[in-house]
């Protein structure tokens, strides 16, 4: 801004000057055409008394009549060019300004040489004053601009030093840790907020590793303890039961790999390492299978498995894997409903339904299932891998679909659109 305003005012000066310069100029010339058309027109005295009676505000003239000088001048300089070339010249007064520069030139007329010349000396002062105003304003200009750019630095800078600050005590561990927010919502703040929330995600994320951490140390610790106590018996078991136990020691090794095999099926699902076999595949058609391969886990339940189809709907997708995912939400609902339930598969178009009447889900723990290892307490006496629910989400965002949980009051409604 300092260099702008010196640019600025430095072209008005030039503007001034040059300004200056055309009016003497202009002033000289017409003064000049003047005293040449009366020379052509008045006698020689009349010419001498004109110049005598010209006004010395508009314009200083002087003309040497044989050895005495008539006009306004009292003398004539030496080498003074020819109009409308001009020179400078200094004069002595009287008055309270004693030395005046004048500005003129020599105009020859049929009477002879007649020197005209104008006041330049007060345009010279307006201009000096005009670049010591100048001068002025710049260094003003320069100290408020440092000034403020001072305290501006030292603004962002002590807010820069506190962000550091945090961000070292983040990097000691301390997530919960966030960036404070002022009033006046600048760039500083935005970088803030979305810092914090990046925070958020890393803190929850953090808290959601704890939890898969606790999941799998309960839920593998009374398997792998069992191996541990089966293994110290297995020496002193009697020859004819010993295929029997080992039969129990793989069934709860099996129990265990099958944890590890979903979490890394699940992993590769959910960063689409895993590639789909996608085909045609209607609903109506995996609906009717579900009700097949899950009829008789009703049964044995002594439930009842309803089925009602609308318009069907085709999709592109991989046909095992989809029928995984709905099988998953049909077996968990004739799991955990208990006996005399019914369960209901609903189709209409690219919605589904799986509805049963058992003691439903807590709104608190809605979100929540579908995350992993995460199984609600009065699950817990059922075996699983608390994947479940993880793995029906992940293979349905993969299809496209988006799931939701809602009350039947009682009951569950599992809800998936495609």
């Amino acid at each position: 801004m300092t260099l702008i305003i010196g640019a600025l005012l430095f072209g008005l000066y030039k503007q001034l000057n040059m300004e200056q310069n055309y009016q003497v100029s202009e002033n000289l010339q017409s003064q000049a055409q003047h005293y040449q058309q009366l020379s052509r027109t008045v006698s020689r005295d009349k010419f001498a008394e004109q110049i005598s009676r010209a006004d010395s505000k508009a314009v200083l003239v002087a003309w040497k009549d044989g050895k005495s000088v008539i006009g306004a001048l009292s003398f004539m300089p030496d080498d003074m060019p020819y109009l409308p070339k001009t020179k400078d010249f200094p004069i002595l007064t009287t008055g309270p300004d004693k030395l005046h520069i004048l500005t003129g030139g020599i105009v020859n007329t049929k009477y002879g040489n007649i020197l005209i010349a104008n006041r330049t000396d007060h345009f010279s002062a307006m201009l000096d004053k005009f670049v010591s105003a100048s001068a002025t304003a710049i260094m003003v200009t320069i100290i408020v601009a440092l000034a403020m750019g001072y305290v501006f630095s030292k603004t962002i800078l002590s807010r820069l030093t506190h962000y550091n600050r945090l961000s070292e005590e983040i990097e000691q561990g301390r997530y919960d840790t966030r960036f404070p927010l002022s009033w006046r919502n600048d760039e500083f703040d935005v970088l803030a907020n979305q810092f914090n929330k990046v925070l958020d995600t890393l803190e929850n994320n953090l808290m959601a590793i704890r939890g898969i951490t606790d999941n799998i140390a309960h839920d593998l610790r009374t398997p792998l303890s069992h191996l541990r106590i089966g293994i110290e018996q297995l020496i002193n078991q009697p020859a004819d039961n010993i295929h029997e136990h080992c039969a129990n020691l793989l069934e709860e090794l099996d129990h265990c790999l099958s944890t590890f095999d979903a979490m890394l099926s699940l992993t590769r699902i959910e960063e689409g390492q895993l590639e789909l076999e996608r085909q045609p595949v209607s609903l109506h058609t995996i609906c009717h299978d579900l009700q097949d391969m899950a009829e008789a886990l009703a049964e044995m339940n002594q439930q009842k498995l309803n089925i009602e189809l609308g318009n069907d709907y085709t999709l592109n997708a991989d046909k095992h894997l989809l029928f995984q995912a709905l099988f998953n939400l049909v077996d968990n609902a004739i799991k955990y409903s208990g006996e005399n339930a019914t369960i209901e598969i609903h189709q209409d178009g690219c919605h589904l339904k799986i509805i049963d009447n058992g003691p439903g889900i807590p709104d608190e723990f809605k979100d929540k299932v579908f995350d992993r290892l995460v199984r609600l307490d009065p699950s817990r006496h059922h075996q699983g891998t608390g994947l479940g629910l993880s793995m029906v989400k992940a293979i349905l965002t993969r299809h496209n679909a988006n799931i939701s949980l809602s009350d039947n009051h009682p009951g569950l409604i599992v809800s998936i659109d495609f």
